[in-house]
């Protein structure tokens, strides 16, 4: 069962040890056996990296120029957003993303240090200088404005529900999650909104630090749906399509960002600057169409909200 495989895989990949400012990670002690069953990531897309760029007034492009390298907060468990293979190579949207930035500020992609950030810890990471930015399903919200601050939106998606392939009880969407036991991110947005609105009772709510620890108990049946946005979602279903389907009844808005320093506004300029020409010169759309865009969903860059 190839999503097994993947889940068990991942699970392995998210003990790997960050081992050098070029972003080499050491092999996790054990989990051989899962090395040749997780999938693998393919060639990332190649960048030119910019020279000359400053970016005045903004302490946090002083202390990553001193440094000499970006340290990137990530998720290494999600298929074609933020995945890291059993190699430790990592891939996807958010990575290519967050790759596309670093060339763009000046600093080579490849000697990106990735820090693997629970949804739970990213405001306290971003706040304490341990990331430089955060690139990983991050959606964009009021309360998360008053820690951070955030470029974007570079990718909008909404809210969904993953099911097994035969289940059809849930194809109305939110409104038969009543009495279904539901399973998410701990501190995610989605979350937060099952509870807020009371979607299924609290008894029936499971959180576990990363979306693949619900992927497997779905596959167990020990939950009935995994809920979070749909483009992670798709990336699930799309390496397991005899088991996992998507409901396809998305309930919210999720615009998301790319999380930087709160009040260090010429950063967050200049990333926005970034987007904005990815969006123009059609480098927006080559990382989707090589990531996200194998779903088959078509998807377009959506207009930056600057501030």
């Amino acid at each position: 069962m190839r999503m097994r495989h993947l889940v068990a895989g991942l699970g392995v990949a998210a003990l790997a040890l960050t081992a050098t400012a070029c972003g080499k990670e050491e092999p996790a002690a054990g989990g051989s056996g899962d090395k040749a069953a997780s999938d693998s990531c393919g060639t990332l897309h190649k960048f030119e990296t910019a020279t000359g760029v400053d970016v005045a007034g903004s302490p946090a492009f002083a202390k990553i120029k001193s440094r000499g390298n970006l340290i990137v907060g990530v998720k290494a468990d999600q298929p074609n957003l933020g995945y890291k293979d059993a190699d430790g190579k990592r891939c996807g949207f958010d990575i290519e993303v967050a790759r596309m930035v670093s060339a763009n500020l000046g600093f080579d992609p490849d000697k990106i240090e990735y820090k693997e950030i629970p949804s739970a810890n990213r405001e306290t990471a971003i706040g304490g200088g341990e990331i430089d930015y955060y690139v990983g399903t991050y959606s964009i919200t009021d309360k998360r404005k008053a820690l951070v601050s955030f470029a974007g939106p570079y990718f909008v998606a909404g809210q969904d529900l993953l099911v097994n392939k035969a289940d059809t009880s849930m194809d109305a969407g939110k409104t038969a999650l009543k009495g279904k036991k539901v399973c998410s991110a701990t501190g995610s947005t989605p979350i937060q909104r099952v509870k807020d609105e009371q979607l299924t009772e609290a008894s029936n709510i499971s959180e576990f630090k990363t979306y693949s620890e619900c992927v497997s108990q779905l596959l167990d049946k020990k939950v009935d749906a995994v809920t979070t946005d749909d483009a992670i979602l798709k990336g699930y279903a799309a390496t397991a399509p005899d088991q996992l389907r998507v409901v396809g009844k998305p309930f919210s808005t999720e615009k998301y960002g790319i999380g930087l320093p709160k009040d260090d506004k010429a950063l967050r300029d200049q990333v926005n600057t970034i987007l904005e020409k990815s969006a123009t010169d059609g480098t927006w759309k080559s990382i989707y169409d090589e990531t996200l865009g194998k779903s088959g969903s078509p998807g377009t860059p959506p207009p930056l909200e600057k501030y």
